[in-house]
């Protein structure tokens, strides 16, 4: 029987959402302008130019329609301690949703889609501090438990770019502009306080859409707001956490497809040309990654784009841009599960006490 040729998402809009300027406008604020302050939502009001409670409508509003995921923390994983790596693995291409449903009960799973590739599906794995089994009895774990032909441990060697923002207001040509290029991130295990591990656990989740949200973790905590709020800024200096912002459900929002563009490029240049690739407004990750006798591409970029099409301009500015043509770019077809990780509870331990 003929394998099974998923269909790429490229239709332009896919299931967006109708937005007018101002719920674009406050849309990129809540990426990427939320501050740790007692009325982060006075703040980003004051920088749209409108009240205070109109914000809190309106993000209450798209939350409501599934524009916005969530108004979270972003935790580093690697700098909690956690080990974490991409995953492409073979599965029956004719029954993918069974391998899916087995990769997706591991809670340390945040992203899992199919992709238009040999290595189908492509998922994202990160196993908590004190795992019986770690990364690789884990993987181990999940190749024989889906049956798995063939799987890829594509671990981050060098960290460019991590950065979710959808641009909501500009086109494709801002999308596919270089902007300034920033060096690789080194994010290293810290050493954790009781505090920062109580804090995580409190704050982690969905914040609520009220004009103090760091509140009721505070008051969960027994610590003034204040208090909380400092702590938070601690933690950002230390790198474990990165921000607090909106999390958008893409294709509500009008970026109908995801493209990873992945890309041959010599040892010898990956420290000239990396900066590069990461500095596209349209990329939201880049990243150096092992190499295979099977598989010649050593780094890799996310581009978001309102179609194929936009994502394909993005890619193709940057190998003008780098001079690097040998490249692939693996489209998704299904999203099998896209969540931000839980961390410190128990759900790992139950994981591995049921199928280890």
């Amino acid at each position: 029987m003929a394998s099974v040729v998923p269909k790429v998402r490229s239709r332009r809009d896919g299931a967006a959402v109708p937005l007018d300027d101002l719920d674009k406008r406050l849309l990129n604020l809540m990426q990427g302008s939320f501050p740790l302050e007692s009325r982060p939502f006075a703040h980003v009001a004051r920088l749209a130019e409108i009240e205070e409670d109109e914000v809190l409508r309106r993000v209450g509003r798209l939350l409501d329609e599934r524009i916005i995921r969530q108004v979270t923390p972003i935790f580093d994983t690697r700098v909690l301690g956690y080990q974490s790596m991409l995953v492409a693995a073979k599965v029956d291409p004719e029954n993918p949703h069974r391998a899916a449903r087995i990769v997706n009960s591991h809670p340390g799973v945040s992203h899992n889609y199919l992709r238009n590739h040999d290595f189908n599906m492509w998922f994202t794995l990160a196993t908590e501090p004190g795992s019986r089994l770690g990364l690789d009895g884990t993987l181990e774990l999940l190749q024989e438990l889906t049956g798995a032909e063939s799987v890829r441990q594509l671990p981050t060697l060098r960290l460019f770019k991590i950065r979710m923002d959808l641009e909501m207001e500009k086109g494709t040509k801002d999308l596919a502009a270089a902007g300034v290029a920033e060096d690789p991130i080194e994010p290293d295990p810290i050493d954790l306080s009781d505090l920062d591990i109580a804090v995580i656990r409190a704050l982690q989740g969905d914040m609520p859409v009220i004009p103090e949200p760091y509140g009721p973790a505070a008051a969960e905590l027994g610590i003034s707001q204040e208090a909380l709020l400092e702590h938070l800024e601690s933690m950002k200096e230390r790198k474990a956490l990165r921000r607090v912002a909106a999390i958008l459900f893409h294709r509500r929002a009008g970026f109908s497809a995801n493209g990873m563009g992945v890309w041959a490029v010599p040892e010898d240049r990956i420290m000239e040309i990396a900066p590069l690739m990461a500095s596209f407004r349209g990329i939201s990750h880049c990243y150096q990654r092992p190499t295979y006798e099977d598989w010649p591409y050593s780094l890799f970029t996310m581009a978001h784009g309102r179609s194929k099409e936009e994502c394909d301009a993005i890619l193709d500015s940057i190998a003008e841009e780098s001079g690097i043509e040998d490249r692939r770019t693996l489209y998704s077809s299904t999203e099998f599960k896209k969540i931000r990780l839980r961390y410190f509870t128990d759900e790992h331990r139950r994981w591995e006490a049921e199928y280890a």
